[in-house]
């Protein structure tokens, strides 16, 4: 409505019963069309300040400041040195107007960088392959105390294998408890790759030397990178969000009695998204490919008693994987063709 309005021809005489009309206010109408058909402001050009340096002087400025001694530091840094040694060029706000004009106002001290990480990708295709590891607190029965759940998961076939509860994380016992779990499966050396976020006991020196002592490859998550560690994260929720799950344990006895139903439940019982609706067990030893086997044949029973309930085909289970990744390779278009 104001467009209309500012659209007449000024000198219409139709303004006055237009605004009225639209319910726009008069003056404003007037006030954008004057707006409008002025000219363009043409901005003077900002006079130099009488205050500032000569020329020469901000060359002396800039050339202290590219100093081999000042190159890394900062203005602040520089005007606070050199007023110890009794010099004083300009003051600070200057030197950073000198550097902007020469366009070198960045981080000029030397810092630490933060070194690259290589993004983990780790294949797995039967079990025992690729273990994922990582510690969880559970709350204990007052504020601030917790008990510290260690808990080693199969990617693929997403069993656990080993797990404790302590009362502290350490080095020391995950290494009993993976050698144990190693024991169990009778990993064989040089088959098995572990994988971990990088929190103290993974980083450890301890948990190093054992990984090479039993020809187990080590890798470790990027830094805040949660989807680095995706199995474990996943398995931790599904234990916390139980109906079961307590807010907190009164002690570690009781956290361990509650473990040990919770993982007996998630190895046999536990039909997993993941993996075909199979449970954990039936993936880890081998039983997989008969139970799907049978799966298919109840649904091609049901298929045949009454095919008007299957729209587009017959029905098949759940797809078992047969490899399981952390992080997938992307391929580029040219490796594709």
């Amino acid at each position: 409505m104001m467009a209309a309005a500012i659209a007449l021809p000024a000198g219409s005489g139709l303004t006055t019963a237009v605004c009225a009309a639209l319910s726009v206010s008069r003056a404003s109408v007037l006030r954008h069309r004057a707006a409008l058909l002025a000219p363009p402001r043409t901005q003077k050009p900002r006079q130099p300040s009488p205050r500032a340096l000569p020329e020469v002087e901000r060359d002396q400025v800039l050339a202290h400041l590219r100093t081999p001694r000042f190159a890394d530091q900062t203005p602040t840094e520089v005007f606070a040195t050199l007023l110890d040694e009794g010099v004083y060029l300009c003051s600070i706000r200057t030197m950073y107007r000198i550097l902007s004009a020469q366009g070198e106002v960045a981080e000029r001290r030397r810092q630490r960088r933060h070194p690259v990480y290589q993004k983990p990708e780790l294949l797995a295709e039967a079990p025992n392959q690729v273990w994922s590891w990582d510690i969880t607190k559970l709350m204990g029965p007052v504020k601030w105390s917790y008990f510290y759940l260690y808990v080693i998961l199969d990617i693929f076939s997403r069993r656990v294998v080993g797990w404790r509860i302590e009362h502290a994380e350490s080095a020391n016992q995950f290494k009993t408890l993976f050698i144990d779990a190693m024991d169990k499966h009778a990993v064989p050396p040089n088959q098995l790759t572990l994988h971990a976020d990088r929190g103290g006991p993974m980083k450890a020196k301890a948990t190093a030397l054992m990984l090479t002592d039993l020809g187990v490859v080590k890798s470790h998550s990027r830094p805040h990178t949660s989807n680095d560690n995706p199995f474990s994260e996943a398995h931790f929720k599904t234990m916390k969000y139980q109906p079961e799950f307590p807010k907190r344990f009164e002690t570690i006895d009781e956290a361990r009695a509650f473990c040990r139903i919770f993982f007996a439940w998630y190895n046999q019982d536990h039909h997993h998204s993941g993996i075909g609706l199979m449970t954990p067990d039936q993936m880890h030893f081998g039983q997989a490919e008969e139970i799907y086997a049978a799966r298919q044949e109840t649904l091609d029973a049901a298929f045949l008693s009454t095919p008007q309930r299957f729209v587009h085909k017959p029905p098949k289970p759940p797809q078992i994987p047969t490899a399981v990744w952390i992080n997938p390779p992307t391929h580029t278009e040219d490796e594709q063709v």
